[in-house]
């Protein structure tokens, strides 16, 4: 299906360590998937893709903005740590409201975000 660029995307990593058991025991990772896609349906594109990259913040989520977003200055949003149910409410919330460059993230979301983490390019011996 193709992403709707006039709403946010919201990308979740389900690679090595998000959304396995084996880094988060007893976090029914299963269940967060269906109430993002629950919350998130008619709001935002959500998708689903193999590992971002800093899997010492799982469960991580990238935040990406709407095509008026992203033309009024908004920029992808990195959010790791997303282990709650407030955290999926609060990512919902935002995003009806506009999200990444036409409202600013609530507070109470900000304890998750991160700054996207610099590739690092190998050096040739």
């Amino acid at each position: 299906m193709p992403v709707d660029q006039s709403r946010p995307t919201v990308t979740m990593c389900r690679g090595c360590c998000c959304g396995t058991t084996r880094k988060h025991p007893g976090f029914d990772h299963d269940a967060q998937l269906v109430l993002l896609r629950d919350l998130l349906r008619g709001v935002a594109n959500f998708r689903i893709t193999d590992c971002l990259g800093p899997c010492e913040r799982s469960n991580v989520l990238v935040v990406s903005p709407s095509r008026t977003g992203h033309q009024s200055g908004g920029r992808p949003t990195w959010l790791g740590f997303v282990l709650d149910e407030d955290a999926a409410a609060a990512i919902t919330n935002w995003l009806g409201e506009g999200g990444p460059g036409l409202t600013q993230p609530p507070d109470n979301l900000m304890r998750y975000r991160f700054e996207r983490p610099k590739r690092q390019r190998r050096q040739s011996d």
